[in-house]
């Protein structure tokens, strides 16, 4: 079975007649991703004054999305979208509501960070449903592989565009306009695509494999999935602190956001080159190989010494930011059981986020202490280790039997062609 994604693959998938409606409706829905955690931070620090505060908000935010990624996974595979979405949604503009209130009130940082983490776990994950769409509209083959490098392109063009449109709120005469104009597109995407006739009709495939509370984590393959994609975030969080820094010591800080968007934007359009051909072709070693390959390339943004080759460094580098988004989200085939995509998917979100989070807090440290270049350096180690890591338990995702069936020679050819 063909491994690779054309671009006939790519307009084959987008316009299959079910997937229409739930595609332009997810994309409404997921434009404010990176765009609700950011502007809730500028909205406090306006109110405030304080970026320390803020940023104690914002990390309430991203715990909640970390969290509410896995619970809102495993009822979508229990249940199908529909019912968990718009209990969900509703939630969200509920604690919304509460939140902007709270800034409104002078409320203490306390009571904002526990508000906004009850915004983060009620986020609709649209996305993890939209991934596991593409599995019940598709065979396995090419046009589902497009169907997934879509996901993750788009999700890349979101992570460019959000924090623009959150910056470029922020100019507006009340400080929590970026909040609402992100809450509003996200709920009603949610409530379209949970609401389309294709959402509504999903049907679990049956009882999903739980045996602890780990669901699909508490398979090997899934953990070492988990592990790349908690890599994968530990190395972005490094650079999303350290580009502005260097910005900033360059006396240029409101170039940090620009310089970030060049890493996405060569990520996109080597995402889409990359799905025509992905390399390596078993999934057991493209995760170490993107992964170990990423982290080498992260080296680069430590050698220039001007904004313009830091630049060129980054347009580099992102050239392997979504061909790891599509390996995690194509390789949840392989090791997650059945009846558990959704919540598989969660997991990966769940470590990325993690792994952003934990990046984030080690590089501000070295950036702070050391300088810009120490960060990227540190990305690069930190990758390579986990990468090793990734490569030691390999085995765990080419063996992997979500179905529970004993491995057999014939079968690990089929694996290793269809994915």
């Amino acid at each position: 079975m063909s491994q690779s994604a054309s671009l006939a693959d790519y307009r084959a998938a987008l316009t299959h007649p079910a997937a229409r409606g739930p595609v332009v409706a997810s994309l409404l829905a997921r434009i404010p991703i990176a765009m609700i955690g950011l502007s809730l931070l500028l909205y406090v620090q306006r109110s405030t004054g304080s970026f320390a505060s803020a940023g104690l908000v914002s990390a309430g935010a991203l715990i909640g999305v970390a969290t509410g990624s896995v619970v809102q996974g495993r009822l979508v595979d229990r249940l199908g979208p529909t019912r968990p979405l718009l209990v969900t949604v509703a939630l969200f503009s509920l604690f919304v509501t509460a939140g902007i209130a709270a800034v409104e009130l002078d409320a203490p940082i306390a009571v904002l960070a526990v508000l906004a983490f009850l915004i983060g776990i009620s986020e609709p994950m649209v996305g993890s449903a939209s991934r596991a769409l593409w599995a019940r509209l598709l065979p396995p083959g090419p046009r589902r592989l497009a169907g997934y490098s879509y996901e993750a392109i788009s999700m890349e063009v979101f992570f460019i565009l959000g924090p623009g449109i959150a910056g470029l709120l922020t100019s507006a005469p009340w400080g929590g306009t970026g909040v609402v104009v992100g809450a509003a597109a996200m709920v009603g995407g949610t409530l379209w695509f949970a609401l389309t006739p294709t959402v509504r009709s999903w049907r679990p495939d049956g009882p999903a494999h739980q045996t602890n509370l780990l669901g699909p984590l508490a398979g090997a393959g899934m953990r070492t999935v988990a592990l790349a994609a908690l890599g994968f975030g530990v190395t972005i969080g490094f650079v999303e602190v350290a580009v502005p820094a260097a910005a900033t010591k360059a006396g240029s800080p409101t170039l940090g956001g620009l310089l970030l968007s060049l890493f996405s934007i060569s990520s996109v359009i080597f995402g889409v080159l990359y799905g025509m051909r992905p390399w390596p072709r078993p999934m057991h070693l493209r995760l170490p190989a993107l992964l170990g390959g990423f982290s080498v390339l992260l080296v680069l943004p430590a050698l220039p010494s001007t904004l313009l080759g830091l630049a060129g460094a980054l347009l580099v580098v992102g050239t392997l930011i979504t061909p790891q988004s599509t390996t995690h989200s194509a390789a949840i085939e392989q090791v997650a059981p059945q009846g558990t995509v959704a919540e598989a998917f969660g997991w990966v979100v769940t470590a990325v986020t993690l792994g952003i989070a934990a990046g984030q807090s080690i590089s501000g440290q070295l950036v702070e202490h050391v300088g810009p270049s120490s960060a990227f350096l540190a990305a690069a180690a930190a990758g390579l280790v986990l990468a090793a890591l990734v490569w030691l338990f390999r085995r765990s995702v080419r063996d992997a039997r979500p179905d529970g069936d004993a491995p057999t020679p014939a079968r690990d050819e089929v694996d290793l062609a269809a994915h």
